[in-house]
């Protein structure tokens, strides 16, 4: 049977995008890596820039056993507007052409330009993105919030054409939600972001209070989180043997922390009198201290004497700033591998293994919260869901039915 992958566009990081879906797969992974794919959290899939070249390049490494299926493709490159290029080589869609996207910059093959590039926002709409860039700025918001927003904001734009954004109804907004959902085929978490930033520009910028109100938002697919074992967690850290990494980790499983938080930590944010490592303008702009276990010292010193950090605990190579997320993740990416873990786990496994071991402990539930850096309760009790501590106490029924049997008679 052949397997079939799913393809589909979406905008994102300043580019049109093709997104690669298919069931959990070591050697595919391996493969789109090698195309130069990169994995988006915010769309739960790998992607390519959306361009002839990556298309084509895609076809020839997967081979004729797999089937692509672009339902979900074509409509969004039909959207844009653009013209259809024949894609080359074997190709066992029946359906293989694709559209090539003007401003595909990474892509090393000179297309045909498109009739109408599909970025261009019209100039009754020229004063928007300005706008809402400088409400971004002055509330304060994250850079990725603000890159978010206004790339949602783009596509939004670039759909309307020469009809003016300010003048849209609510049910104007409710059929271009509908033709995001059914048209474009969009997941639900981009529907979200697009919610958002369109509800910003209104209510924040246009000062429409409200305007929202009457606009459902799709029900959102509620992932479990992704836990590792204590024994493996241990095992994958310790058996590296680079101690930057090792220290890295450590770290980062012993105080639940982010990505972003890790590599971020400076050497002056270890304060070895209390026990805690101060973690610095994390999600939310917001300071909270977590644990410094004390396990990890002997590590975190030799560590200190070996690499002589500066300001930042990680530093790149060259020591000018902190490392990386996306070297952090590979770091933990190299550490897990021979473990035979799934490749769906990331960097904030470690995260969400901290939270669950903990409740596992008997730590209060309350008390994780705050560890965590989270504002709702309920955000934190999703780890009940995966605890061994609470699932122990349920005896299943297959298992009760087979202890009876084995019962001796009175």
């Amino acid at each position: 049977m052949s397997l079939i992958i799913t393809l589909h566009g979406f905008y994102h990081r300043e580019q049109h995008c093709m997104g690669v879906c298919y069931p959990r797969n070591t050697q595919l992974n391996n493969i789109v890596r090698q195309l130069g794919a990169r994995w988006s959290r915010t769309h739960g899939c790998w992607y390519l820039p959306l361009c002839k070249e990556s298309y084509t390049n895609l076809v020839m490494a997967l081979g004729p056993e797999v089937i692509l299926n672009r339902e979900n493709l074509d409509p969004y490159m039909r959207s844009t507007g653009e013209t259809r290029v024949q894609a080359a080589g074997p190709v066992s869609n029946p359906k293989p052409e694709l559209q090539p996207l003007y401003h595909a910059t990474q892509c090393t093959t000179q297309l045909t330009a498109p009739r109408q590039p599909a970025k261009t926002i019209h100039s009754a709409n020229s004063q928007v993105m300005q706008a809402m860039e400088q409400t971004l700025d002055l509330k304060g918001y994250s850079t990725n919030t603000k890159r978010t927003y206004l790339n949602e904001m783009r596509q939004f734009l670039t759909t309307l054409g020469a009809h003016t954004a300010d003048g849209l109804t609510t049910q104007r907004i409710k059929d271009y939600l509908q033709y995001c959902h059914t048209t474009l085929g969009l997941t639900e978490n981009t529907i979200h972001s697009r919610m958002n930033a369109l509800k910003f520009y209104y209510e924040q910028v246009l000062h429409r209070e409200k305007f929202f109100w009457e606009i459902p938002r799709p029900k959102k697919h509620i992932q479990l989180p992704k836990v590792i074992s204590e024994e493996k967690i241990i095992g994958g850290i310790m058996a590296l043997d680079n101690l930057k990494h090792k220290t890295l980790l450590l770290l980062a499983y012993s105080g639940g922390l982010r990505v972003s938080e890790a590599v971020r930590v400076r050497t002056t944010n270890i304060n070895r009198d209390r026990m805690q490592v101060f973690v610095e303008k994390s999600k939310g702009k917001k300071d909270r201290m977590v644990p410094l276990a004390l396990t990890l010292l002997p590590v975190l010193d030799l560590y200190l004497e070996q690499y002589k950090p500066k300001e930042w605990l990680f530093e790149n190579h060259n020591g000018t700033y902190h490392y990386s997320n996306r070297s952090a993740q590979t770091v933990f990416k190299l550490a897990y591998q021979q473990l035979g873990l799934p490749p769906n786990l990331s960097f904030h496994s470690l995260r969400h293994s901290f939270a669950t071991h903990l409740l596992e402990n008997g730590i209060d539930i309350s008390y994780i919260q705050s560890l965590l850096g989270h504002n709702d309760i309920k955000t934190t009790l999703r780890y009940t869901h995966v605890s061994k501590k609470e699932l122990g106490k349920i005896e299943n029924p297959l298992d009760a039915i087979m202890r009876k049997m084995k019962k001796p008679p009175d």
